[in-house]
């Protein structure tokens, strides 16, 4: 028999094979919860949901020509008539042959008695065709109840013989980054693929639309996954696939699903109206930078700045004025600018709520009836900027950077501006200043100085002189271009 040292060495080698570890003289196991070790399996729950995703395939008639280029030949060239002939005549025989264009997505059934399918807008946009292909090999002709281009979904209803496997929404406002996920749909053609991820963040706004806020997963999206549910472990679906960021085309680790919560609220318009009802404030807006914060006085970067009210709009008959911030919504903090166009979308027209703004420092409670969005108008977005004409050099009076003149109609004809626009006009912009870097431009006319109106260039020395005095870093600029859109932009104050 070995030594007694011997065994108790060859025994603690085979607790450590074991995974296991003295304490003592009791043997201890790693505690691994279940949530830090993932699901074991997600068999059961893919099996359970497979016959509700179904393969979109759409097709659509195109008049497409192929034009077939003529080589270049030497002016004169005995073979120049020869090859005229020949490619005109190739390229008259190639437009008269339309062609038939398919694209494949992937959809999932929400009302299996109705027929309701559900999928992205981009993936029967513009079809002739819509066909609904389940997971038994059955195929349906699907109807197209409703689109909307700003959230990319799409209603579908087919005419099932006997109803159909359906899946049901969850909250998706209760999953968090981490929370395990799977997606279930038809990448490259490929039918009822099953993968596996976790949220990888929310609230994501990658600029596909108004009203951003996906949910990021790394559970592998590829092409052929647009449209298809992302469920979470209990069989729910919070999120619709819908894009995802590859230089190849395929899956690398970053898709983006759109919100339950989100989806729900539009599918329920579409299937009642056949189109969105949504919303509308009458306003323009533009991001809180940290710049704008300190020249209004804010302790934090937050809400929407209104750059602009449109006449007659809930916003204007209710007395909301540029330069207000919208800090609440409806008893909802504003957090950032991108947050209030999906929040005033989402809420019921003609319902009052009250906004409450920061104007001048000072916390006022408006209350405002929404009337609804009509979805050819502009969408509520930042201010944009626009391209001016070069300027005229002129000797005028200079205020941080900026060459500054009475309006008048010289100038007006000069630079374009609409009669309706007021205030002092910029004739030049110095280079290397805070007001060039903030893309202030020759033409743009200078409205108010710190939400003071100003009709002078005297107008705006003596406001900028007060923001000195007050020890204020910038001054907030209410713009206009020649057109009368307006912005509000931060220049900084340098000493002269």
């Amino acid at each position: 028999m070995a030594p007694k040292s011997m065994r108790r060495a060859m025994s603690r080698i085979a607790f450590a094979a074991a995974g296991l570890v003295l304490a003592g003289t009791v043997a201890v196991q790693p505690v691994q919860t279940a949530r830090a070790q993932g699901p074991v399996s997600v068999a059961d729950l893919a099996e359970d949901l497979a016959d509700a995703v179904v393969n979109i395939s759409t097709a659509q008639t195109v008049q497409g020509r192929r034009s077939v280029p003529m080589p270049q030949v030497p002016d004169g060239s005995p073979f120049q008539e020869f090859f005229e002939e020949f490619f005109n005549r190739q390229n008259r025989e190639n437009e008269q042959q339309p062609r038939r264009v398919q694209s494949l997505g992937s959809g999932f059934v929400i009302d299996g008695t109705e027929g309701i399918i559900i999928t992205n807008n981009h993936v029967i946009e513009g079809a002739d065709e819509v066909t609904a292909n389940f997971n038994d090999g059955t195929k349906l002709k699907a109807e197209v109840i409703g689109t909307d281009e700003k959230t990319d979904l799409a209603v579908l209803k087919v005419e099932p013989e006997k109803p159909l496997k359906d899946v049901n929404f969850g909250d998706s406002d209760r999953i968090r980054v981490g929370d395990w996920v799977m997606a279930i749909g038809n990448p490259f053609g490929l039918g009822g693929t099953v993968t596996v991820g976790i949220v990888s963040a929310r609230n994501r706004d990658i600029n596909a639309g108004p009203y951003d806020n996906f949910i990021q997963t790394d559970a592998s999206i590829n092409r052929g996954n647009s449209g298809g549910p992302l469920f979470d472990m209990d069989g729910n679906v919070v999120g619709i696939n819908t894009a995802i960021i590859s230089p190849s085309g395929g899956s690398i680790g970053i898709g983006f699903a759109i919100p339950a919560k989100t989806a729900m609220r539009v599918i329920g318009q579409l299937r009642e109206f056949g189109e969105t009802r949504r919303g509308w404030l009458g306003v323009r807006i533009q991001e809180v930078t940290d710049e704008i914060a300190e020249s209004l006085d804010m302790d934090e970067a937050m809400g929407a700045l209104v750059a602009g009210v449109t006449d007659d709009g809930p916003a204007a008959k209710a007395k909301i004025e540029p330069g207000d911030v919208i800090v609440k919504f409806d008893g909802r903090e504003v957090e950032a600018m991108r947050e209030l166009p999906r929040m005033v979308a989402e809420t019921a027209i003609g319902k009052e709520v009250e906004v409450v703004v920061l104007r001048k420092g000072e916390e006022v409670t408006i209350s405002v009836t929404l009337e609804r969005l009509e979805e050819n108008a502009v969408t509520e977005a930042s201010a944009t900027e626009e391209d001016e004409p070069e300027p005229k050099p002129a000797e005028k009076s200079e205020v941080l950077g900026m060459v500054l003149a009475e309006l008048d109609d010289a100038l007006r004809e000069q630079f374009s501006i609409d009669k309706d626009v007021t205030g002092v006009v910029v004739t030049e912009v110095k280079p290397g200043t805070s007001a060039e870097e903030k893309r202030v431009m020759a033409g743009d006319v200078i409205k108010e100085v710190a939400q003071e109106p100003v009709d002078t260039p005297a107008d705006v020395e003596a406001e900028i002189k007060k923001l000195k005095e007050d020890g204020r870093r910038s001054a907030l600029l209410l713009l206009s271009n020649p057109t009368g859109d307006v912005r509000f932009v931060p220049v900084r104050i340098e000493d002269e």
